[in-house]
């Protein structure tokens, strides 16, 4: 019971990971230590299937409730406290990065230069993505009034991407989402499907996109469960690349959304409280 309560909180921190632009629900599946047996069991769902049924879903139950309660209460702390939400969610990755750091001490791996070239590019990868938003200015939002037979293909299609990168550890799918232009519109209509608004056309929206995402998530898996396995410490070098990025592109990605941000000794303070909290969280939801 303790195990599927802690499951099912982690999958709650993922799912609000995934509201965030700048934040990958991958990244906290990884400082959270769950991350090889969430993919494993995706990867590998029917050969152990009552297992993986037993792990996956409360990790999906929590990320379902995360995503349906706490949209409007995560746009609401960026918009009216940014700078303490933005390092309370900071501090969650920063702590999971020393369990990140004992996978690759000891490898052969940590004497080769072209480890640490893979981290460099991984690391230049989400920044690119984070400021992205600020290069191309003009991108257009979907319209989700009138969507007609193709319009559904393309978002499942975008489901299917935003899936991949959401659990690849450091590229936010929700920033991907923005870039694609299909992030706020699917925000809102999750709002509306949870305040029971439009509930029929909201509901084949989301289950076209939720198809997508799953398809998504189960291609990613089988790659990643592939790399790891035949290049396991070049590929979590990658990943720390991906993680000290995230911790950089969270703010950047905050102030995209939210446009200014007024500091305060206050929030400056109560910041760093939460900041302290998210790492101590980080740390020991990971170790759990």
């Amino acid at each position: 019971m303790k195990e599927t309560i802690f499951l099912m909180i982690k999958g709650f921190v993922m799912g609000i990971a995934n509201i965030i632009p700048g934040v990958s629900g991958g990244t906290l599946a990884l400082t959270l230590g769950i991350y090889e047996k969430f993919i494993g069991a995706i990867s590998h769902f029917f050969s152990k299937l009552k297992e993986n049924i037993k792990f996956l879903i409360p990790v999906f139950i929590g990320m379902g409730l995360s995503i349906l309660t706490m949209s409007s209460v995560i746009d609401s702390s960026f918009k009216h406290f940014p700078i303490p939400t933005t390092l309370f969610f900071m501090g969650l990755v920063i702590g999971g990065i020393p369990l990140l750091l004992r996978k690759v001490k000891n490898t052969k791996e940590v004497k080769k230069k072209s480890s640490y070239i893979i981290m460099a590019l991984t690391f230049l990868m989400v920044i690119f993505l984070a400021i992205a938003p600020f290069i191309f200015t003009d991108l257009k939002e979907a319209d989700f009034s009138h969507l007609g037979a193709g319009g559904y293909v393309v978002l499942l299609l975008v489901g299917t991407i935003a899936a991949a990168t959401m659990i690849i550890p450091g590229v936010s799918g929700s920033l991907v989402l923005m870039l694609l232009g299909y992030y706020f519109p699917v925000v809102s209509t999750i709002k509306e499907l949870a305040h029971f608004k439009n509930i029929g056309s909201n509901f084949l929206i989301l289950s076209v996109f939720g198809v997508g995402i799953l398809i998504g998530i189960v291609l990613i898996a089988k790659l990643i469960e592939y790399l790891l396995k035949k290049y396991e410490a070049k590929t979590y070098f990658g990943v720390l690349g991906f993680i000290f990025a995230s911790v950089v592109a969270i703010p950047i990605s905050v102030y995209n959304e939210v446009h200014t941000i007024e500091f305060s000794v206050l929030q400056i303070i109560i910041g760093l409280v939460l900041l302290g909290i998210g790492m101590l969280v980080g740390y020991k939801l990971g170790d759990e």
